[in-house]
């Protein structure tokens, strides 16, 4: 077994409208959607506030926590693909929420020990714990930057410091573009992400889709209206959108648990969450 490494690179993009320091923004008085994921996944990472949210939303559409396996089952069988298949050994997680099991880095650096991560996200709660997210191998790096996905320019400033632009680089944004409510600002803000990405790089994206179960589209709306950061759902025309102008790799965009599925699949095949991966040309 490897020994892990003990230096942690955490780096911060403070908004320059607040000045505020990340634990000063922590709010543990809205549900934060996160750390509601985080509480259908098992985890502990969450308050309160979060365990009545995710309760009220089970309520209306109790088939949400196969959605959240699903979706977590995705993203280990992608991260398994880049890293060993397309032998990708970079790769860029933005809005990747709160530690659980099999975090990209786990998966990536069990394949390849030499596997470099940088982790992008804006949760103050995701800060405080990025130490316990930050443990990799030896002979890789894994970083965490505090930024926003709607600022890629900033995102990319910080990322250079870890990441090779010269190497191909696998992007990953799992379950993060449904928190972009028009359409074309989110596909506006995938595009301004994989631009500096060069050739042979990949995309990993996955999202909650609104065709199968017309409760998860109410219980969404629900939430929504709860005053915690809102969530679209999309059709799975719109979430293949976001791959224009890759290559997509077989079976393309489909319910996360028929892509490329294994024996760790334990959810429903057809269910509101969609995904897939390309290749950048």
């Amino acid at each position: 077994m490897n020994a892990v490494r003990a230096e942690v690179f955490i780096v911060s993009v403070d908004s320059p409208a607040t000045g505020q320091s990340e634990p000063d923004k922590l709010d543990t008085s809205v549900p934060h959607s996160a750390r509601i994921w985080n509480y259908w996944l098992g985890g502990k990472d969450n308050f309160a506030v979060d365990r009545a949210a995710g309760d009220q939303y089970r309520q209306v559409f109790p088939g949400v926590v196969d959605v959240a396996r699903a979706s977590r089952q995705f993203l280990i069988r992608t991260i398994t693909f880049l890293a060993g298949e397309a032998g990708i050994r970079q790769f860029l997680d933005v809005g990747t929420g709160l530690p659980t099991a099999n975090n990209t880095h786990e998966v990536a650096q069990r394949i390849a020990p030499d596997a470099r991560i940088v982790y992008v996200d804006n949760d103050p709660l995701v800060l405080v714990h990025a130490r316990a997210l930050l443990v990799g191998t030896p002979e890789g790096k894994t970083a965490y930057l505090d930024a926003d996905l709607h600022d890629p320019p900033a995102i990319f400033a910080e990322v250079a410091k870890t990441l090779d632009f010269n190497q191909p680089i696998g992007l990953i944004l799992s379950g993060v573009m449904g928190h972009v409510p028009d359409y074309e600002t989110a596909r506006s803000i995938t595009r301004q992400l994989l631009a500096p990405l060069p050739s042979g790089s990949y995309l990993s994206l996955n999202d909650g889709a609104s065709l199968i179960s017309p409760e998860m589209q109410q219980a969404q709306d629900d939430y929504n209206d709860t005053g915690a950061t809102p969530y679209t759902l999309r059709s799975p025309d719109q979430i293949a959108g976001f791959f224009e102008g890759l290559d997509l790799v077989e079976p393309g965009v489909v319910p996360c648990p028929r892509w490329r599925p294994d024996d760790d699949v334990d959810t429903p095949a057809d269910i509101d969450a969609f995904g897939g991966v390309g290749r950048k040309p």
